[in-house]
C-alpha cells in the first residue's frame, strides 16, 4: 500500500485541522478509499498511488487558502475540494478586506468564495446581479459595499428597493399605513444597516434620505444618479418592473441586483423579470453576474442542508 506524509510547517495544527479534528473528517469523507491520520504536525494518507496523488494537490490547495486568509471552514473546504479549477476559489487580496467597520467593532467582510468573487465585481462594473439561494450573504454584502462607498464619498445616497410581492400573504391584510404595511418586507434590508451603521445615525441618514427604503414602485420615474443602489429579491420583479429599474441608471451610479430564481412568489404563468435579465444582458459589457450556492450559506448549518433537501425534490418535478 502507498503511503504519503504530510508535516505542517508553518501553521497551527489545530487550527488547520479544526476543532476536534473536523477538517481532518470532512477530508475523509471524499476520500472514503483513503486511510488519513492526524498526529501532531503530520497527516500520513494511505492508498493507490492515484488518489494519493489528487488528495496531495487538494491538500496544497487547502494549505494555501490557509495560508493566505488564516482562516479554514467547511465551506471553503467543499469549495476546493470540488472545484474544478483554481478559479472556483481564489479571488484577489483586495476582495478579502474589511468592507465596513460596523457597529460595536464588528468587522464586516466577505467571507466565502463567491462573495469576494461579488465584492470584485462590484468594483469593476457599475451594475452586477448576485443570484444565489437564500442566506448566503447576497444582500448583507451589497449593504456592506453600499455602506462603504457612502463612507467614502463616492456617492451620495443609498436606495434599496424590493418588489412587494408577499410569499402567499396580502398587504391589504395587514394593518397600518403604506409605511407600516411595507416595513416587513423591507426588514433584511433594516437589518443589514443596523449592523453597520450606529442607531443615531442611521435615523438621521434616513430621516434626510441619505438612505432610502422603499418599494419597487416608488423607482418610476426617477432618475437615480450619485447613488448605490440595491434591488433585493429581484426573482419577484416583472419584465416590465424590471426594465423600469433598470432604465432608472443615472450618472455615477452603482446598480446591485440580488434574487433567488428558486424563490418566485410571482403569480403563475408571470415570467420573472430576474431571469429574463439573466439571458439579456449576459453578454453585455460593464454588466457583472456573481452566481452564489449552497457552499456559501452563511446562517445556521441546518439551512444548507435544507436548500439540498428541497433541490433534491425540485429536481424530480
Amino acid at each position: 500500500m502507498n503511503e504519503i506524509i504530510i508535516e505542517l510547517e508553518e501553521v497551527s495544527p489545530k487550527d488547520f485541522f479544526g476543532a476536534q479534528n473536523a477538517h481532518i473528517t470532512l477530508l475523509k469523507k471524499y476520500f472514503p478509499k483513503l486511510k488519513i491520520v492526524a498526529r501532531g504536525n503530520k497527516i500520513k494518507a494511505y492508498g493507490d498511488e492515484d488518489l494519493l496523488e489528487e488528495f496531495d494537490r487538494r491538500f496544497n490547495m487547502l494549505m494555501e487558502h490557509f495560508m493566505k486568509y488564516n482562516k479554514l471552514d467547511e465551506n471553503t473546504i467543499e469549495r476546493v475540494l470540488t472545484s474544478q479549477s483554481k478559479d472556483d476559489y481564489t479571488t484577489s487580496e483586495a476582495s478579502g478586506e474589511v468592507i465596513v467597520h460596523g457597529v460595536s467593532g464588528r468587522l464586516i467582510k466577505a467571507q466565502t468564495a463567491n462573495q469576494r468573487k461579488l465584492v470584485e465585481s462590484m468594483r469593476k462594473n457599475d451594475m452586477v446581479f448576485a443570484i444565489g439561494p437564500a442566506g448566503t450573504g447576497k444582500t448583507y454584502t451589497g449593504v456592506a459595499l453600499a455602506v462603504q462607498a457612502l463612507k467614502n464619498k463616492e456617492v451620495k445616497r443609498i436606495i434599496l428597493t424590493r418588489p412587494a410581492v408577499e410569499a402567499g400573504e396580502n398587504l391589504g391584510f395587514l394593518p397600518g399605513d403604506l409605511k407600516e404595511k411595507l416595513d416587513p418586507y423591507m426588514q433584511p434590508l433594516y437589518d443589514a444597516l443596523r449592523d453597520m451603521i450606529a442607531p443615531e445615525k442611521l435615523a438621521h441618514y434616513i430621516e434626510n434620505g441619505t438612505i432610502q427604503i422603499a418599494p419597487l414602485a416608488f423607482m418610476r420615474g426617477r432618475t437615480l444618479d450619485n447613488a448605490f443602489v440595491i434591488l433585493d429579491e429581484g426573482q419577484n420583479t416583472t419584465h416590465a418592473q424590471m426594465k423600469m429599474f433598470l432604465t432608472r441608471m443615472g450618472k455615477n451610479a452603482k446598480f446591485l441586483l440580488t434574487g433567488d430564481p428558486g424563490q418566485i412568489d410571482l403569480p403563475r404563468r408571470t415570467i420573472s423579470g430576474l431571469k429574463e435579465a439573466l439571458l439579456i444582458l449576459k453578454n453585455v459589457e460593464g454588466v457583472g453576474m456573481i452566481f452564489l450556492d449552497d457552499k456559501d450559506v452563511i446562517r445556521h448549518k441546518l439551512v444548507k442542508k435544507v436548500i439540498e433537501a428541497y433541490k433534491s425534490i425540485e429536481n424530480r418535478e
